[in-house]
């Protein structure tokens, strides 16, 4: 790994690549033109790849700071081994597979700004290859139900509306998502950034938990619009994305939930788990079914640690107004509510 003795800039930022060339090519023209200022550097941290990536990048872009990893260190280590390098006031993480807007940055830095309570926010995502729909990973807001089931205004599960100006209102929400954060830099590091046993997925929820737990708000900014590709490194039926997505959502919980309320849904998930790997496996769909056993017992073999993680002193752990009382599963499939204004939070 380099070493990069970066210069003070009020917003970096930060593309984590592995093996996305491609992804570089496409977006980073509009990326450069669309955050030309002068309080503005963008990085590139490269997470041990093996395309072309790295001459790519110094033949064409030679001012773009470069952070290079002999390894794939994953989302969370490459981003918290990557900022740890980088001097600014603002880190906004950025996939490679993010088209921006013009004026896609100032919008959210002045409201930060103004509101030193406010330690992430996130712009509009919408869909790059339907741009007039919201894109699955973040929409206009992230949320999670009472047992951690994560969705967004403008994406419950597996429905995305179509973007009608209906979410146009700068709102407080739980999460915010990784494919374009806003976040503080100074926050990012005084709550321990990333959670590198997560390696990736879900560790942007894991993040803005803890940020409220400790007082601080994520907001959602409307007046800032990206498009996202979705599904870059990997499938959403990929095996090992499963396999991440059920261990890390088990790991969210231990770390952050009230204690009031932590033991009664990790047993309630664990029925929850246990069913959907049954339904894999009534589909004969046998490596989904194991995946699900796999994740279980990785989740077990890390509660100790997860535990001390509970312990820092930081953490204050409280009822967060921001989570569904309700299972989204059961009001999507059930109760047919396809849209986030058809759920109710406080009756």
């Amino acid at each position: 790994m380099n070493i990069l003795q970066s210069a003070y800039s009020k917003i970096a930022v930060v593309i984590l690549n592995w093996n996305g060339k491609n992804f570089l090519e496409i977006f980073l023209p509009k990326l450069i033109e669309f955050s030309n200022y002068e309080d503005v550097k963008i990085y590139i941290a490269d997470n041990g790849s093996t395309d072309s990536s790295i001459p790519f990048i110094q033949d064409n872009y030679p001012k773009i700071g470069l952070i290079q990893f002999s390894q794939n260190y994953g989302f969370t280590g490459g981003y918290n081994k990557a900022l740890e390098q980088i001097q600014a006031k603002y880190y906004i993480i950025l996939n490679s597979d993010v088209e921006v807007t013009e004026n896609w940055i100032h919008p959210i830095i002045e409201f930060m700004d103004k509101n030193e309570d406010v330690a992430a926010c996130q712009p509009k995502i919408k869909s790059f290859a339907n741009k007039e729909f919201f894109e699955y990973a973040g929409a206009a807001g992230g949320f999670i139900d009472k047992y951690g089931f994560p969705f967004c205004r403008g994406r419950i599960l597996d429905i995305h509306e179509q973007d009608k100006g209906q979410y146009d209102n700068l709102s407080e929400i739980f999460w915010a998502t990784g494919a374009c954060m806003f976040v503080r830099a100074d926050l990012f590091h005084l709550v321990g950034g990333f959670d590198e046993d997560f390696f990736a997925h879900m560790e942007e929820i894991d993040l803005c938990w803890r940020f409220k737990n400790n007082g601080f708000k994520i907001y959602f900014v409307p007046t800032s619009i990206v498009f996202h590709v979705g599904g870059g490194t990997l499938p959403n039926d990929n095996p090992k994305k499963l396999y991440l997505n059920y261990r890390n959502n088990l790991c969210l919980l231990y770390k952050n939930m009230a204690l009031q309320q932590l033991y009664i849904r990790i047993f309630e998930r664990l029925i929850l788990d246990g069913i959907s790997a049954l339904i894999y496996l009534g589909r004969l769909k046998f490596d989904l079914f194991w995946v699900v056993i796999k994740a279980h017992l990785a989740f077990h073999r890390l509660i100790p640690k997860m535990h001390r993680k509970r312990q820092k002193k930081l953490l204050k752990l409280k009822q967060i107004n921001e989570i569904y009382p309700r299972s989204i599963v059961y009001d999507r499939f059930i109760k047919k509510r396809h849209y986030f204004s058809d759920l109710n939070f406080h009756g």
